[in-house]
């Protein structure tokens, strides 16, 4: 073979024909032909590769983080048609955005699969948030504190089911007080005969989506809610009020709007609930005795 001459794929596989043992240069050029973990890509490998990235359009967790330390957090993703894939979020650059891409197709399934954390000071916290359906309309966000006193999000905990890409970010605060959990009840009635999904939303606290019942996290220094809503009204000819009332003196505090003929993603619930414990939401068409 002649020195320095590549060898092709077909002469790489024949040199462990039966019976037949490759030379030492020929082992030292089959061990060559790999790519090893331990190895730096050349300038030339890396543009290649970047140029194949810019063509994905697979969706991607972007995430940043700020003040980190000792900190690891790993997420599963589940695809519809791939295995589970383990992503780490634990090291990134300060306020540098980091790239991990999905397997398969969506839809996308995430969750926590480890959340361990640093020491902290009295009054530090770690804030966590997260962005959802960040390439349309309905873009909203999930928000936690955790840490100290308050409880770290668990293995398991469902960050929820997305088509695109997700942002999320993790940083140390120091709030400069102790924060606490308070809860407030909130009952759904949907007295229509289409699909209406709402979601609570308080400083630094947020929920994803939902049908029934539910009770919020929220906290003490910030104790005021807000109501989103979303429906498909385009094949409906009614418009729907949400009103929200406190449980305890029945009081009305709000009323939100979903319009016929349209598909309603994240309309506004008209106002926020400050220090109410017990919640109801009654959804009607307008009008609608």
């Amino acid at each position: 073979m002649e020195k320095n001459k590549l060898a092709t794929r077909e002469q790489l596989k024949i040199y462990f024909e039966k019976n037949k043992y490759p030379t030492q240069s020929q082992f030292a050029e089959l061990i060559d032909a790999f790519k090893h973990r331990e190895d730096t890509p050349t300038n030339k490998e890396a543009v290649i590769l970047a140029n194949s990235l810019a063509s994905i359009d697979n969706a991607y967790l972007a995430y940043h983080g700020y003040n980190f330390g000792k900190e690891k957090i790993l997420l599963t993703v589940n695809s519809q048609d791939e295995g589970e894939q383990l992503i780490d979020v634990s090291k990134t650059n300060n306020y540098q955005e980091q790239r991990k891409y999905f397997f398969g197709t969506a839809p996308y399934s995430v969750k926590i699969k480890k959340f361990q954390l640093d020491e902290l000071a009295e009054t530090e916290y770690y804030y966590f948030n997260y962005q959802i359906n960040t390439n349309s309309n309905s873009s909203f966000t999930v928000e936690r504190i955790i840490g100290n006193n308050l409880q770290v999000l668990p293995e398991g905990f469902d960050l929820g089911t997305f088509n695109d890409k997700i942002i999320l970010t993790f940083s140390k605060i120091d709030f400069g007080q102790k924060i606490n959990i308070i809860n407030t009840n909130i009952k759904f009635i949907n007295n229509t005969n289409v699909n209406i999904m709402y979601r609570a939303h308080a400083t630094y606290w947020g929920s994803l989506f939902s049908n029934g019942d539910s009770v919020t996290n929220h906290y003490n220094l910030w104790d005021n809610l807000y109501f989103f809503y979303k429906a498909d009204l385009k094949e409906i000819n009614q418009h729907i009020e949400c009103k929200v009332y406190n449980v305890d003196n029945n009081q009305l505090i709000m009323t939100g709007y979903l319009y016929a003929g349209e598909n309603n993603e994240n309309g506004w619930g008209g106002d926020v609930a400050m220090g109410i414990r017990n919640i109801r939401i009654e959804c009607n068409y307008q009008n609608q005795d």
